[in-house]
């Protein structure tokens, strides 16, 4: 794609890198058959190339951001499977990102939808204040009828009970059992240490049990992820640089991460922090980060399961991350049966707070997921990602549990809460 970009606006390592970008496309269209939004709306608009065009514009014309450019950006998941796709090798998410920052730097958004974003900024990446909101949303639900569509998907997201706060996610370290073969730090998420306390437990149980010491470090907190994908970049580079000097402290072997949604933005840590000074720092941690999955790979495990297992592929998995086989070649290692669902590529509509932005997008995405999954009858649904397993979950009776779930189980830990009656 041809760009005209100005010599003084190619001084701005943004503009340098969108320019690189884009002279990637080459406007082949191969993209539009995986994104979730354009096989819903059908609108050109609505997809990768679509939406790289009114980019290009907006950056090229140097101009703020205009109502139709910012409904179609918040229209994008930022699911990845575009980057999947393309034979050129186009990085989307660098570019949907930073049209991002430049909406947030350049529009006003209505009041209700600048709030909304506030809220969500000031409260998911904090675990307490999100139990809190929790309760928030309880209270709400009498009230639901009257409430605005943006509100009644946060009222409906919230779940019907919560966990009590676990004691591993407390700053500790937690010691290999045998002999001592790693030491990592684990991240331990912001919505799932409220959400979903298990999975972190279920961690710390099968490294140190394969013999990894596990640190909860002392300053970590959210991964930015959150703020990151919402325009607000100074909040997002505050979290993150927070965990880059905790992790460094830590002196770890490897960065262990079980929410595939933070694993994407803690991978990408180098660039975020590219013209830091802690951009040493930053590259080195995002080069120690890994998935659970890639993690106990390396290591190796065996197990003596016997159920069928339907495979959610989550989208920051296998797209943000291209991890798409180790999660399923554990499973099988450990005896599971596992079933992928006929659309194994495209999104459930999760996708960080896109559920709680485009409630009636993210339903419909979260309902052809659900019935995809649903056609396999699985003893269980599995996934690597909290807002997946959430989102899944919302809409099945059956049980939805994370992949490490399942693993601790099968290589002698207890049975998952979900799965007592199957």
């Amino acid at each position: 794609m041809q760009t005209n970009f100005s010599p003084e606006q190619l001084t701005d390592t943004g503009i340098q890198r969108a320019d690189e970008i884009l002279r990637a496309c080459v406007h082949c269209g191969f993209c539009t058959a995986t994104c979730p939004t354009y096989l819903l709306l059908g609108d050109e608009l609505d997809s990768p190339r679509g939406r790289i065009y009114l980019i290009k514009d907006m950056l090229e014309a140097g101009r703020p951001a205009d109502e139709k450019t910012v409904k179609h950006i918040d229209r994008c998941l930022s699911c990845l499977a575009c980057m999947s796709t393309c034979p050129s090798g186009v990085h989307y998410m660098h570019l949907v990102d930073l049209a991002r920052e430049h909406i947030e730097k350049t529009y006003k958004r209505p009041l209700f939808d600048r709030a909304l974003r506030a809220v969500l900024a000031q409260i998911l990446p904090y675990p307490m204040r999100f139990r809190a909101a929790i309760l928030g949303a309880w209270a709400a639900k009498p009230f639901r009828f009257a409430l605005p569509s943006k509100l009644k998907a946060m009222v409906d997201f919230a779940p019907a009970k919560l966990p009590s706060p676990s004691a591993v996610d407390s700053p500790q370290v937690f010691p290999a059992k045998g002999q001592k073969i790693r030491r990592v730090a684990l991240l331990s998420g912001c919505a799932q240490t409220a959400l979903n306390t298990n999975i972190n437990e279920a961690t710390i149980r099968i490294l140190t049990r394969l013999g990894v010491e596990v640190v909860i470090a002392e300053g970590m907190g959210c991964c930015g992820a959150v703020t990151h994908h919402i325009g607000k970049t100074k909040a997002s580079h505050k979290s993150a640089a927070a965990n880059i000097k905790a992790w460094k402290a830590a002196d770890v072997d490897a960065v262990v991460i079980n929410t595939s949604g933070c694993g994407t933005t803690v991978k990408d840590y180098g660039h975020m922090f590219r013209e830091s000074e802690l951009a040493e720092d930053a590259s080195e941690i995002a080069a120690k980060a890994r998935d659970i999955s890639e993690i106990l790979l390396e290591i190796g495990i065996k197990g003596q399961a016997d159920l069928k297992v339907a495979y959610h592929a989550a989208c920051s998995l296998q797209h943000g991350q291209q991890i798409k086989e180790a999660p399923k070649t554990l499973l099988r290692n450990a005896g599971f049966t596992v079933l992928e669902p006929a659309d194994p590529h495209l999104c459930c509509g999760s996708a960080g707070t896109y559920n709680l932005m485009q409630p009636e997008l993210a339903s419909q995405l979260g309902a052809r997921k659900v019935a995809s999954l649903g056609a396999l009858t699985p003893d269980v649904i599995s996934a690597g990602n909290i807002g997946c397993m959430m989102q899944i979950g919302d809409s099945t009776n059956l049980p939805v549990v994370h992949t490490v779930e399942l693993l601790d189980w099968a290589t002698g830990g207890p049975k998952p809460n979900a799965l007592k009656h199957v």
